[in-house]
């Protein structure tokens, strides 16, 4: 004969087991105990507003609860009245004497609750409350963790593309802290192509808060991912010796960096380069064959915009007075690789220096140069010939005869 089992009722009001769980669910998951025990104390405010006999709907602020390592009470509130008309925040004398008798009208009387008392629906709704609690706790605590991380770095495995829009979802993160990232289409890099599961990475543009926890907004095409790239592989940008002042990219096919060195003696395009180029070159292997101009930032703006147009050789460079313009100078034989293909190098070149380039060979502007002193000195004859010629005594002496 089967032997019957008693079904275990879980004991509500045994505090030192609820700190226990809560102890160790701040330790697994980083959620506060403090934070827990008002999910708590609102759980349980809800349970019994819900399974009160009377079905009287209880103000919140009428239960009061107590719950420590060592304690946990409850207790409703109601007002000591001679006639009762509220039977939910209103007790009459009598009863409330037969409770304390000390009690007056007028006074709020603090009426014990049995915690252990609550039915089924109460305690599922405990349950539910509580659970709900850890969620938002988490949430919480991932979008506080991401918030951190904007403008970084991270590693995600992809997860899988929408055929439609093109646009990748990403899964960042490690452990308790992964999160689904999306990365748009427009922020992909043209040429590149992944599959499910493979591994990439991604620079955080923004996190935002969501219903399902924190929504990373990720970027591959964005300048500050070159910068985060180079400071991993370069221990001189890390340390400081080395600073990235500008930055401007077409990404997926080239992409310029003005650095500075913060101290003397400090080569710092040697040591974004690196030996034999293996600094760069883990940066533009990791971009799939971006290419990569590094030069040295200047504060003498013709000496920035020359250096800018590497690696195309500059004669001179005159600022435009009243401008943010220059107009360059570079042997006729270096004019195409001044203004690149589809005039990529110059533009880049605009868009590291702030400076509009206006760019010219050398023999077009030693012919302008020609033409100026020719141009001037046929302005000056006009100017001589429009000029009456002065009226001399004599001139005048003869006119004044034939008067």
């Amino acid at each position: 004969m089967a032997r019957a089992t008693k079904k275990t009722e879980v004991q509500l009001c045994q505090p030192e087991v609820i700190f226990s769980a809560l102890k160790a669910l701040e330790q697994e998951r980083g959620i506060p105990v403090s934070y827990m025990v008002e999910r708590i104390k609102q759980a349980l405010t809800n349970a019994y507003r819900k399974d009160r006999e009377d079905h009287k709907e209880v103000p919140a602020e009428n239960v009061l609860i107590e719950l420590t390592e060592t304690k946990m009470s409850m207790v409703q509130q109601k007002l000591v009245v001679d006639m009762v008309e509220d039977p939910a925040t209103e007790i009459s004398l009598d009863a409330a004497r037969n409770i304390s008798r000390t009690a007056r009208v007028g006074e709020m009387l603090n009426i014990p609750v049995n915690v252990e008392a609550f039915g089924r629906i109460a305690a599922q709704t405990a349950k539910q409350v509580i659970i709900q609690g850890i969620r938002e706790a988490e949430r919480g605590a991932m979008y506080e963790s991401y918030s951190s991380k904007a403008q970084e770095l991270l590693n995600g495995v992809v997860l899988r593309i929408d055929p439609t829009s093109g646009d990748m979802f990403v899964r960042v993160g490690t452990g308790n802290e992964q999160s689904d990232a999306i990365l748009r289409s427009g922020e992909q890099i043209p040429g590149e192509t992944y599959t499910e599961g493979e591994h990439i990475r991604v620079y955080v543009v923004d996190v935002h808060r969501a219903v399902r926890g924190p929504q990373v907004a990720v970027s591959r095409t964005h300048p500050n991912l070159v910068r985060r790239l180079f400071e991993l592989e370069v221990p001189e940008i890390a340390d400081g010796l080395v600073e990235i002042r500008n930055i401007a990219r077409e990404p997926g096919s080239r992409t310029k960096i003005a650095v500075r060195g913060t101290q003397e003696g400090v080569d710092p395009v040697g040591a974004c380069v690196g030996p034999r180029g293996g600094r760069v070159g883990a940066v533009v292997n990791e971009l799939h064959g971006e290419k990569m101009d590094i030069i040295t930032w200047s504060e003498d703006p013709c000496q920035y915009v020359s250096a800018a147009l590497s690696p195309a050789d500059v004669l001179s460079v005159e600022l435009v007075a009243g401008q943010k313009a220059c107009r360059v100078v570079v042997p006729d034989d270096q004019l195409s690789l001044a203004i690149g293909k589809e005039g990529q190098n110059a533009r880049l070149a605009a868009r590291l220096t702030g400076y509009k380039i206006d760019i010219k060979p050398a023999s077009k502007a030693s012919e302008e140069e020609q033409a100026l002193p020719e141009a001037e000195v046929q302005e000056d004859e006009a100017l001589i010939e429009e000029v009456p010629a002065e009226e001399t005594p004599e001139a005048e002496a003869s006119e004044q005869d034939g008067i």
